[in-house]
């Protein structure tokens, strides 16, 4: 796979914001759900525990928030079409059972996308938690230990966090705006800038779709239609290097990543969430990367840390380039786009971790 030297331009527009403004205007990306907003989603949950469905059968359409619904969908398109990223607070989760709170983020997602696997096992409602993997296990996935995760991107168009329980200490989520950086290397390093736009060799960690191999190539940044979209694991491509015929990184991969990283989390671009119980945040993997420090946990098992999360894929998703599939599966607009699938696999929404 070989890519074509080009002249860089930057992207600019509504996706190339920089976390010190957007601290200042935290109005502008986090909606509080009211009363009434809490007393239909109420409604709503006790609908679906009535109807005895499963989860995967909750939606916007069979369970519609008639007034809560509309603004849902305002915020959905900035998520797609505008800054990327959204913080939603308010779910009361500590007056709901996690099958409730799961069914009522379940829902609220919906009006976001479809609901897609985010493992080999198909779990479509995912569980951050310390489950006791190992970091420095490359076929381990660094969501399941309490461990730093640097910037990246996921398989997907949208993913979605839900906050049950915080940590005793640590676990920031820190996101930066995939466009501003590629921006800023544009000005600072445009050879960097072409050296993302390469392929790198990516670990698929064991989780491998029918018909492919345990690794693969994908380029950092696709400037693409007027879009940059950015498909980044520096984890995963760290991880490919444990296969022998895979070469290794390069002196000037390893520096453009560096230089991703350190823009990313620089104070001017970086934006900072502390995570309260019932926030869910929204975010564009195509435009945003979103990181989280390392932290250390309550001994109790009901206190843990725990996040559930969805992988998101929305009716209105932009176009992608051709080369994305091989990460993605399909890139046609619809339920199957992105996600981890692999041969055998049964969709679920586990209550647990597995």
């Amino acid at each position: 796979m070989t890519e074509t030297k080009r002249e860089h331009k930057k992207i600019e527009g509504p996706s190339a914001w920089y976390g010190s403004e957007m601290s200042t205007r935290s109005d502008e990306w986090t909606y509080q759900l009211g009363q009434d907003d809490l007393d239909e989603i109420r409604i709503a949950v006790d609908a679906v525990r009535k109807a005895d469905i499963s989860i995967l059968r909750v939606n916007k359409d069979e369970f519609p928030l008639q007034t809560l619904g509309p603004t849902l969908e305002r915020i959905q398109r900035e998520v797609v079409n505008g800054r990327g990223f959204v913080l939603i607070r308010g779910l009361p989760v500590h007056d709901l059972t996690i099958e409730e709170s799961a069914i009522a983020y379940f829902l609220i997602g919906s009006y976001f996308g479809w609901a897609i696997p985010q493992n080999a096992k198909g779990h479509v409602l995912g569980h951050v938690r310390d489950i006791g993997l190992d970091p420095s296990n490359p076929t381990h996935r660094l969501y399941g230990t309490t461990a730093r995760q640097l910037y990246h991107t996921d398989s997907c168009d949208i993913v979605a966090l839900l906050c049950l329980h915080k940590a005793k200490e640590g676990g920031l989520s820190k996101i930066a705006s995939s466009v501003t950086a590629h921006d800023e290397m544009v000005s600072r390093r445009p050879d960097l800038v072409q050296i993302l736009s390469e392929p790198f060799y990516m670990d698929r960690k064991g989780e491998i779709p029918e018909g492919k191999g345990p690794y693969y190539q994908m380029p950092i940044f696709h400037p693409d239609g007027g879009f940059l979209t950015t498909t980044y694991n520096r984890d995963f491509i760290t991880a490919a290097q444990r296969f022998d015929e895979v070469p290794r990184l390069t002196d000037q991969q390893i520096e453009a990543m560096d230089m991703l990283d350190e823009l990313a989390d620089s104070d001017h671009i970086r934006l900072d969430m502390d995570f309260r119980p019932g926030d869910m945040q929204f975010i564009h993997n195509h435009q945003v990367l979103h990181s989280r420090t390392p932290y250390e946990d309550y001994p109790e098992p009901e206190r843990k840390r725990h996040l559930l999360r969805l992988w998101l894929t929305p009716p209105n998703a932009r176009p992608l380039p051709p080369v994305i599939a091989e990460r993605f599966g399909s890139i046609e607009v619809g339920p199957t786009r992105g996600g981890i699938r692999t041969p055998g696999q049964t969709l679920s929404a586990p209550l647990q971790p597995e």
